[in-house]
């Protein structure tokens, strides 16, 4: 019976990317070498080499479940912790970066499986994959603020940030991360045609792929993109430059192994990790653009900074920042200990 049944098998599997590949002939120009290296991507995709990126995503997914949820639990099981913007502003970032890696990949294993949602589902599935990235974005720079306004205004710090300003302040920033991808879902879908995009699936590298093959509308989203996250790198970068100028007559950085130095090199590491997929980006663009790397060479940049460069650092974040707090740390070590000393020794009778 497996035997009758394995040839219908493989004839259905042939025909089904016969008819993909008819669909696509019709979709493409042959003209284009991008469109038509895109198409025998899409026909006949190199499972196995894309299956090995599925891991740096699944890695960073289970390092970040590992210890997000329990930072997450000392945030809002302590009034005292949770009452401190620092660490509402925290949790937030936890959040917005657990969130995109359970999205990113979900779509990365909807990409390699004969199962892709609707049409309406992917775009949604993009969108909240933009709005999650924009959040953590947005809330290191928060994050940032927060901290400047602590170091050098600290009698005003309480008056300026209280509780009820903190939590109205993190919904502002979860709004204006739906504006901004929600102002450029809403352009690509009154500029873009429906036959422009054959793509089906939701393969976030390959959508990113294809944006400098697009109309200008395309282009011009691509590149107010970059530029906004950019200017949002830059000026989290510009805000910890200028609380160490601020800060370095005071003695805290006289040695490398201080706190404040560790806990300055640590938030320069999140940043450098923030930086490289944008820069790799671009660099990628311009050698395309000047035809130095074929179409092939770049949807394989775009999976190592779609899978690698954007995953890592926010698998990083709750062990490079997140457990820098002595409370939260001190938390979780005591809860420890607890679960440790509730263990019943057996009871012995005479």
């Amino acid at each position: 019976m497996r035997e009758m049944l394995a040839p219908m098998q493989m004839h259905s599997n042939a025909t089904e990317a016969e008819l993909i590949e008819l669909r696509l002939n019709d979709s493409f120009s042959e003209d284009n070498p991008f469109l038509k290296s895109l198409q025998e991507w899409i026909v006949y995709p190199p499972y196995f080499k894309l299956k090995m990126f599925l891991i740096p995503p699944i890695i960073c997914l289970l390092a970040a479940i590992l210890v997000i949820p329990f930072i997450l639990f000392v945030i809002f099981s302590h009034v005292n912790i949770r009452q401190e913007t620092r660490y509402l502003l925290l949790g937030n970032a936890l959040v917005s970066d657990l969130m995109y890696l359970l999205l990113y990949t979900m779509s990365a294993v909807f990409s390699m499986s004969t199962f892709n949602p609707s049409k309406s589902g992917c775009i949604m599935l993009l969108f909240l994959l933009a709005m999650t990235y924009c959040g953590g974005l947005l809330t290191s720079a928060a994050m940032v603020l927060d901290t400047y306004l602590a170091i050098l205004w600290p009698l005003h710090y309480i008056s300026i940030l209280t509780y009820s300003r903190a939590k109205k302040m993190i919904l502002f920033l979860w709004i204006c991360s739906g504006i901004f991808p929600g102002i450029v879902f809403l352009i690509l879908h009154i500029t873009q045609d429906s036959g422009e995009c054959p793509v089906e699936n939701c393969s976030v590298p390959i959508i990113l792929a294809m944006t400098l093959q697009g109309n200008d509308a395309m282009k011009f989203c691509y590149i107010l993109s970059v530029s906004a996250l950019f200017i949002c790198l830059s000026l989290i970068l510009c805000g910890y430059m200028v609380l160490y100028f601020k800060t370095k007559q005071s003695g805290i950085w006289r040695s490398i192994f201080s706190r404040a130095s560790v806990t300055f090199i640590m938030h320069h590491i999140i940043l450098f990790f923030h930086f490289s997929p944008l820069l790799a980006v671009v660099v990628e663009s311009l050698l395309y653009a000047n035809a130095v790397i074929g179409p092939q060479t770049g949807i394989w940049v775009s999976m190592i900074v779609c899978n690698v460069l954007i995953t890592l650092p926010k698998a990083l974040l709750p062990y490079l920042c997140g457990l820098r707090y002595r409370e939260i740390s001190t938390s979780l070590k005591f809860c420890i200990k607890r679960k440790r000393s509730t263990v019943v020794a057996p009871t012995t009778f005479t």
